[in-house]
């Protein structure tokens, strides 16, 4: 499972889900979809935009949680 820590990382900056949609180019409403966890994938190149506007690695945003077994 990946952890979309994304919330955190808009807190550290200060910074609302609506201004990171207007400066990365996606709509609220995907950007929600991330922030949730419900996204099948990501491009690289939001991951990208999203780690320069917030001066952030994909680590920072992103985490992997194994299965437990």
């Amino acid at each position: 499972m990946i952890e979309v820590n994304l919330d955190v990382m808009l807190a550290k900056r200060k910074m609302t889900s609506l201004e990171l949609a207007e400066k990365i180019g996606i709509t609220p409403a995907n950007l929600s979809i991330l922030k949730t966890g419900k996204a099948k994938a990501i491009r690289f190149s939001t991951l990208e935009t999203i780690c320069k506007v917030l001066d952030c690695q994909p680590a920072d945003i992103l985490k992997f949680i194994p299965d437990k077994e």
